[in-house]
């Protein structure tokens, strides 16, 4: 329950980084700090499935606006003294988040039972019941569509989401002419 908390609070920090700094890379960096540590939440909580979607959404979403970020924003060359306190500042919260993170999936990772060992029993009746419940032959397509149809929805529907805002940021991003913010 302990690393619940701790996520919790790196979430909440993040999300302040990602809200208070000017610079919009570390904000995409805190975001995607956010979506990866409800990842790790996911496997906490024995959701594998969700978290391997949660995992490929945040990466997708953090490169495609990591690259749309630095092709649309240009770097000014004066460096004040303030930009250089701001990236000290980012850089030493970067660290300790990162350290956080990193102490997190270990303790995360010694939690997964070893390979071959069942997580849960209740996949035993679902392969012992499939066919007579949903008369469907292939057992994979029973389960993700007859039994988990609405996990399968959800998934779905947050994957359709993350392609649409990402393809309407590029598509915004790639009408502005240069110069224009």
């Amino acid at each position: 329950m302990l690393e619940l908390y701790l996520l919790l609070a790196v979430m909440l920090a993040a999300a302040l980084v990602a809200s208070e700094t000017r610079n919009l890379l570390a904000a995409a960096v805190a975001l995607g700090l956010v979506g990866f540590s409800v990842a790790i939440m996911f496997i906490l909580a024995q959701a594998p499935d969700l978290a391997i979607v949660q995992i490929v959404v945040e990466t997708l979403t953090v490169v495609f606006f990591t690259a749309v970020i630095l092709r649309t924003t240009d770097v000014d060359t004066t460096v004040t003294q303030g930009l250089k306190m701001e990236t000290a500042m980012f850089v030493a919260a970067f660290l300790a988040f990162g350290g956080l993170f990193l102490a997190l999936i270990i303790g995360v990772l010694q939690e997964i039972p070893r390979f071959g060992e069942p997580v849960m029993r209740i996949a035993q009746e679902y392969v012992q019941l499939g066919l007579e419940r949903t008369g469907a032959a292939n057992i994979v397509s029973a389960i993700i569509l007859d039994f988990r149809g609405y996990d399968t929805l959800g998934e779905a529907t947050v994957l359709f989401t993350a392609v649409v805002g990402v393809l309407t940021v590029m598509r915004l991003a790639s009408r502005k002419k240069p110069g224009e913010f």
